[in-house]
């Protein structure tokens, strides 16, 4: 049915584009003033409005090929169409707004929200948003499109350690301030959250990502708690933003009914997140490093860690920005993205050997942008991974090629 009413959607949408007269279409850019933050991903893309219609509309896509091995063997060619994402966003009126991403995803034939939610602006430094929330921790979980990045695939740390994207039912507030260079970003929200399929899930170990099977957190909270987000960025105009987040609360049933079924179980996710550029040569940084604490029960055993902590680091040179093969403004990128995760810190009672279960990944990248809503992207991918006895490493080479548009 899911298909069936997306196929629907789009019949009509291609339907109503082509009564439409064509003049009055208008394609509004995303806006790339310096005063922009990463927190406000959400709303600066680029859309397209007809006339004077309150909604706009717009989305992006992604497909790639890979062909990786794994300790020499290999699966071969692999073709991947990853995602279809739409945004549907309407002014309703001054200062009150709305935006919805809506993302369909062939590999799992099933269409998700992502992100649905209603801000009233009261204030710069104070404003509320309602709804379908995008959960701020880190800077990749709010800034997620494809297009933006020079690589095939999402950071390990981001999509396999943390849950990018990771949204929940909830409310909250934001705001910002201005002064010269200097700007000054906040986000506060109380939502649904994890369960305990973090330790109770098919990979056997410590997984947050496992949370997002249940849709139910976008109707009730597995055991009443709030989920805190928090976050605060600086940004300076001329050297770049650093951000600290925070999510946490409580993430297991401790009791139903009144009865106690367990005690309180917290888990904790500390996040620091960065970009900035070298003027001089143009280099652009971007990264983030996440550190996640979880209550495991002593009844567990130690392969399910109780300290987590990865991140990414995005290296981006433009080598050439000139009119390339019909192109304006064309540009040429050469690339690296460094990753490491630890999904088990700590060591074994018994021995004190140091506890594996830790991924390494380099993967330099070529990427070519005919205009900054396009990207065509080839990756190669090196990377170890080891188990929890600290076994040697599995190897897994290969090369990824893709290209994600805005549209």
């Amino acid at each position: 049915m899911r298909i069936i009413a997306f196929s629907a959607f789009l019949f009509i949408a291609i339907s109503a584009q082509a009564q439409i007269d064509t003049t009055l279409l208008r394609r509004t850019t995303a806006d790339t003033s310096k005063r922009k933050m990463n927190m406000d991903a959400i709303y600066n893309r680029p859309m397209l409005q007809s006339g004077k219609l309150p909604v706009s509309l717009g989305g992006y896509v992604e497909a790639n090929y890979q062909h990786l091995g794994t300790d020499g063997i290999s699966e071969g060619h692999q073709f991947q169409f990853r995602r279809l994402t739409l945004f549907v966003a309407s002014t309703i009126s001054s200062r009150i707004k709305f935006l919805s991403e809506i993302e369909f995803e062939p590999a799992d034939k099933e269409i998700s929200v992502e992100f649905a939610a209603v801000d009233v602006e009261f204030h710069p430094l104070f404003n509320l948003r309602g709804g379908m929330i995008v959960n701020p921790i880190g800077a990749f979980n709010q800034n997620h499109d494809g297009p933006k990045w020079e690589f095939t695939d999402r950071p390990i740390s981001a999509e396999k350690m943390l849950p990018a994207t990771w949204s929940n039912a909830g409310f909250g507030v934001y705001g910002k301030y201005y002064q010269n260079r200097w700007l000054l970003g906040y986000e506060l929200y109380l939502t649904s959250g994890f369960d305990n399929t973090i330790i109770e899930n098919e990979f056997n170990r410590t997984y947050l990502p496992a949370a997002k099977a249940n849709a139910e957190r976008f109707e009730e909270s597995n055991n009443g708690e709030p989920l805190i987000t928090a976050k605060v960025a600086v940004k300076n105009t001329r050297f770049g933003e650093i951000g600290f987040s925070y999510m946490g609360g409580i993430y297991n049933k401790y009791q139903e009914d009144g009865f106690k079924l367990d005690d309180k179980r917290r888990l904790d996710v500390f996040a620091l997140d960065i970009n900035t550029r070298i003027s001089k040569t143009g280099t652009a940084f971007t990264g983030e490093y996440a550190w996640i604490f979880v209550n495991v029960p002593d009844t567990y055993s130690q392969q399910f860690g109780n300290k987590q902590h990865g991140g990414f680091l995005d290296i981006v040179q433009s080598v050439l920005k000139d009119n390339l093969l019909g192109w304006r403004n064309a540009v040429l990128n050469l690339a690296c993205r460094l990753e490491y995760v630890d999904y088990n810190v700590g060591r074994f009672k018994e021995t004190g050997g140091n506890i594996g279960d830790e991924i390494w990944s380099i993967m330099p990248a070529v990427s070519f942008r005919p205009n900054p809503q396009t990207v065509l992207r080839l990756n190669y991918r090196f990377q170890k991974q080891r188990d929890i006895f600290t076994n040697p490493a599995v190897n897994i080479a290969g090369f990824s090629f893709g290209i994600s548009t805005y549209f």
